[in-house]
């Protein structure tokens, strides 16, 4: 019997880097098997390379992120790596790191395989990036687009850029988000290439026409050199030109994916499911109907936001800034006070206990707004606590209420009867701050009453991996 084929999944996320080996396994209800899988802190927060972004900046090292992800690789099986036909690559969506052409990285021969190291490459500037002001943003063109342009967002993060520190984007030619930049360097591409999930994500992008807003961006001076070149995502961007970690030279490579996209598509097995992922921020996805199309300019104050996916076809987002990171805030904030109280205690500790403590009390009358990052559609909002009572104040209260909130604060972006309207039967639930807090569970179930399954394990990796996959069996069925 022919050996079954085996693809690479690659996530590039914000905290961790993940990777994940799927082969074909036709008698399973999902056509695939996770082979092995790994992942690794990346531990990439950086100080700010621009001068003038003040505190609000939210920069990564590149070369951490790849160390991340080379030690993903090193930690799955060789000899399946030397199996493997296809390489999917996902990560955070609306970042931007800029690089040189020709000079973004250099193979050396690494302990256990050639590695490729970052050489002429900036830091990342992240989606969490918070130097665009609400003044700034307003005065940038306005976009010929369905999707309104944020704060953190590559378009607004260059025209930034393009104000204070036009210097600093004279040393490079070549952008894109941290994935297309790890597609480039795999395949040694002249010019990187973007899906148009990353480009939507970048703002500035038309979905209908599949093309950059270029001559509203070269009016305002924008180096307009630096947009990527648009390819379909499910496409192959090139193969790799080198042997890397056992993979042979010559392996396909995908377009890089968006990293929602393709976590959506790890885990949506009917078009009635809706995906909610709650890990670093909280997304609430679910497919629109065929044929639809979003309206022809942004509205800046819409909760729910039209992506592009598969096909042609647009998911429907809610996509909160203020998920699993609002919770380490919190437990980051405990652990602050018992230091200053002369006392030291564990992370871990305090999160376990804490969420012992919620898991115990029920319900409470304590309500918290848990927006302190502000939300794309709100960004100026502050987070509040309200209903302040005596009795209400104990660790148990305030962790279910600030798990409540987070919730609460997603259903105010998508309620349920709109995603009922949509024809949404389920609910598949993931996401790391949702999989070991019983607390949100909980409150997911009691926000959204429709069949809830959690434990998906809903995976961009796994996604990426599953579309090369299965890119690999219909082009060996046709």
């Amino acid at each position: 019997m022919a050996a079954r084929p085996i693809t690479l999944g690659i996530d590039l996320g914000t905290t961790s880097v993940k990777a994940a080996l799927l082969r074909a396994a036709p008698n399973e209800p999902s056509g695939f098997v996770v082979l092995a899988s790994c992942a690794r802190a990346a531990r990439a927060e950086a100080a700010v390379e621009s001068a003038g972004a003040g505190p609000q900046g939210r920069e990564q090292d590149v070369s951490r992120i790849l160390q991340a992800l080379q030690q993903c690789l090193a930690a799955l099986p060789r000899q399946q790596l030397r199996s493997v036909v296809g390489i999917g690559v996902s990560g955070q969506m609306h970042g931007v790191v800029f690089w040189k052409t020709g000079q973004g990285c250099e193979w050396i021969e690494g302990r256990i395989a050639p590695v490729f190291e970052p050489r002429a490459v900036s830091h990342l500037v992240t989606w969490q990036d918070g130097r665009c002001s609400s003044e700034f943003l307003a005065s940038l063109p306005q976009p010929k687009s369905h999707l309104s342009v944020a704060t953190g967002f590559g378009c607004a993060t260059i025209f930034w850029l393009l104000k204070h520190c036009p210097e600093f984007l004279k040393s490079y030619d070549a952008a894109g988000t941290i994935h297309d930049y790890v597609v480039a360097m795999l395949c040694g591409l002249p010019r990187p290439l973007m899906s148009d999930q990353n480009a939507a994500s970048w703002g500035y992008f038309n979905t209908q026409s599949q093309s950059w807003n270029v001559e509203i961006l070269r009016s305002s001076g924008f180096p307009v050199h630096l947009l990527p070149d648009i390819a379909e995502p499910g496409s192959v961007a090139g193969r790799t030109s080198h042997v890397w970690f056992e993979i042979p030279e010559g392996t396909e490579v995908g377009v890089a994916l968006g990293d929602l996209q393709a976590s959506v598509y790890s885990c949506m097995a009917q078009r009635t499911d809706a995906v909610l992922n709650i890990s670093t921020s909280v997304q609430l996805a679910a497919s629109m109907p065929s044929g639809f199309q979003p309206g022809q300019t942004p509205d800046p104050t819409a909760p729910v936001a039209y992506f592009p996916y598969f096909d042609r076809t647009y998911l429907g987002v809610a996509a909160s800034l203020n998920g699993g990171n609002v919770l380490a805030t919190f437990v980051h904030m405990l652990v602050q006070w018992m230091a200053d109280l002369g006392l030291e205690v564990e992370e871990s500790t305090v999160y376990s206990r804490m969420i012992q403590a919620a898991v115990q009390q029920r319900d409470t009358h304590l309500t918290i707004t848990p927006t302190v990052l502000g939300e794309r559609h709100l960004p100026d909002q502050l987070a509040s606590v309200t209903r302040i009572s005596s009795s209400d104040l104990s660790l148990g209260h305030v962790t279910r209420a600030l798990c409540r909130g987070i919730v609460q604060n997603l259903h105010s972006m998508l309620p349920i009867q709109r995603l009922r309207e949509w024809g949404v039967e389920r609910v598949m639930g993931s996401g790391s701050a949702l999989s070991r807090n019983e607390v949100l569970k909980q409150e997911v179930q009691r926000a959204f009453p429709l069949p809830v399954s959690f434990g998906q394990d809903v995976d961009a990796a796994v996604g990426a991996a599953l579309l090369m996959l299965r890119r690999h069996l219909n082009q060996k069925e046709s």
